[in-house]
């Protein structure tokens, strides 16, 4: 634990949030209630949204950017805070150890974060694995609703890549065990739990989406839902505490706002709702991040967050690395000098420029600093960007904190005063499902077509009949590449995506085509992280990147 950190209350009380109204978690955390006055103010802030260009086994430092960002800002003399999702376990042990930014630019406690932090996650998985067992319950005690044991739509999850609960069965060893049926587990991020927590405004909104949830379907064809077996007020009880925002700091005291965690790449991939509106609410300026690429999170935040949440937009930065740009464009040492490859890879940070144009804003690029980048490399791509008239910064946030990203701050701080563009959404809620993912396909991804597996034709059917064709969609892909396809580096080009079905996650309120293999229980790793992490006698985790 740092011992230079800031009590939680006074933390708070820099948002003008009173800090008796808040609920404290030890002395540096801490929840706000749902019916605290800070709700009630008038949204006062301006939005930065953070994205990146494909991401590469290099790092590209997304939020690493968005804190030491903010903390130029505050060195500024602006009111900023930050609004962030929660780290998973499961990348935790696994390959990609913690999420709480880098160097001098981290949220704190940052172990307690990556870690069990406020118990949202456990709440979640609960919340979930209780509907789970409700159904199988439902089903042990006669089924009176005809569910169809082998049309079962609702998984079981758990917090941590394990890939030996991909594919299950359940109920072995007689009837008083319950039905024998095939299961399965996802992970706690692709919960469609987390995804409703991120995007509820409300416990009664909470509560009806909860309702909504289709558990599966009746040997009538019909959809049954998570009410028709009044599982959705319990289920509402358990995430009493993780709908509550969780607001600590960073390591120059900017609030920071941490909450919820859907995956980018299998669900919308932003902080909540909820968070980003009270950071609105109580900071001249918010800056948020959206999971993995232009193509991912932040098509995502302008199609679906933004619009369900009347969250506004008002500057876009995307994160981009010499690293990453040599990983695209071909290098094996990413440690060696090469302009070549380099170069080469610009191509895909122009086609994630050029997607955050065809959404109505001039991005500014955040050329994160790597100590191994030469002189060469940033002058390079300075003035290659500089000849296409981008905007951009070279930053040093990791090693440099606020310090390092003045230059940056000072950028964006220009795109925010020229006024806030309309966002030119990539589709109507009302366009039929496969018009939508073609238009997501075609402009974002840069696909010629879209190819359709038997499986999604029979789900576009059902969604049909189930008179759900109005939901915006949700696309689950690889983040590794533009395209389905994770091998297809930098800026493919003539290649068609294939749908292999889509899911329907009536309480999250969206529809998830599944292009590619998608994996929505990770495995963990030939050495995990996990063998690293340790606790000393004196109680302090060690380990934990």
């Amino acid at each position: 634990m740092k011992t230079d950190l800031r009590p939680i209350g006074e933390v708070v009380k820099d948002l003008g949030i009173d800090p008796e109204t808040v609920e404290n978690y030890g002395k540096y955390m801490a929840k706000i209630p749902l019916d605290n006055k800070a709700f009630a103010l008038e949204p006062k802030g301006k939005l930065v949204l953070v994205t990146a260009i494909t991401p590469t086994p290099a790092g590209e430092g997304k939020t690493t950017t968005v804190i030491g960002l903010a903390q130029a800002m505050r060195r500024l003399g602006r009111k900023v805070s930050i609004a962030i999702r929660e780290p998973s376990l499961g990348p935790c042990f696994g390959v990609k150890g913690g999420a709480t930014g880098g160097g001098r630019s981290k949220v704190e406690p940052s172990d307690r974060i990556n870690l069990s932090f406020t118990g949202d996650f456990p709440s979640i998985t609960a919340a979930h694995n209780l509907l789970s067992a409700m159904i199988n319950n439902h089903i042990h005690f006669g089924n009176t609703l005809h569910i169809d044991t082998k049309r079962i739509l609702f998984p079981r999850t758990i917090d941590m890549n394990d890939r030996s609960l991909r594919s299950i069965i359940v109920g072995v060893g007689g009837h008083e065990n319950g039905a024998l049926a095939e299961d399965s587990f996802v992970i706690t991020p692709a919960s469609e739990i987390m995804a409703i927590v991120g995007l509820s405004t409300s416990y009664s909104d909470l509560k009806d989406r909860l309702g909504r949830i289709i558990i599966g379907m009746n040997s009538a064809g019909e959809a049954v839902h998570a009410k028709d077996i009044n599982a959705h007020g319990a289920m509402a009880a358990l995430l009493t505490d993780a709908i509550k925002p969780n607001v600590v700091q960073t390591t120059e005291s900017v609030p920071a706002f941490i909450h919820t965690g859907p995956f980018g790449n299998i669900a919308h991939g932003t902080s909540s709702i909820i968070a980003d509106r009270l950071a609105l609410r109580t900071s001249e300026i918010v800056i948020t991040e959206a999971g993995f690429g232009s193509d991912l999170g932040a098509e995502k935040f302008f199609d679906l967050v933004s619009r369900i949440g009347s969250i506004p937009v008002n500057a876009v930065v995307i994160v981009a690395t010499v690293r990453a740009l040599k990983h695209h464009g071909g290098a094996v040492n990413l440690s060696e000098e090469n302009t070549e490859a380099m170069i080469k890879g610009t191509a895909n940070l122009f086609r994630h420029i050029e997607n955050i144009r065809s959404f109505g804003f001039d991005p500014v690029v955040a050329i994160n600093r790597f100590s191994g980048d030469t002189k060469k490399e940033l002058d390079m791509l300075s003035s290659i960007l500089r000849e296409k008239n981008v905007s951009f910064s070279v930053s040093d946030i990791f090693s440099g904190g606020g310090e390092g990203g003045l230059d940056l701050a000072r950028e964006v701080l220009k795109h925010l005063e020229q006024g806030t563009p309309k966002i030119n959404y990539v589709y109507d809620f009302s366009d039929p499902v496969r018009e939508k993912i073609e238009k997501v396909a075609r402009r974002v991804y840069g696909a010629s077509g879209v190819i359709y597996d038997r499986k999604a034709l029979s789900d576009l059917k059902t969604i049909e009949k189930l008179g759900l064709e109005g939901l915006p969609i949700c696309i689950a892909k690889t983040q590794n590449s533009l395209s389905d396809d994770p091998k297809m580096l930098n800026a493919p080009e003539n290649f068609k995506v294939k749908v292999e079905g889509i899911n329907i996650s009536a309480g999250a309120g969206f529809l998830v085509p599944l292009m590619g293999s998608i994996m929505t229980m990770p495995g963990l790793p030939r050495k995990p992280s996990a063998e690293n992490i340790d606790i000393t006698d004196d109680g302090e985790i060690t380990g934990l990147q």
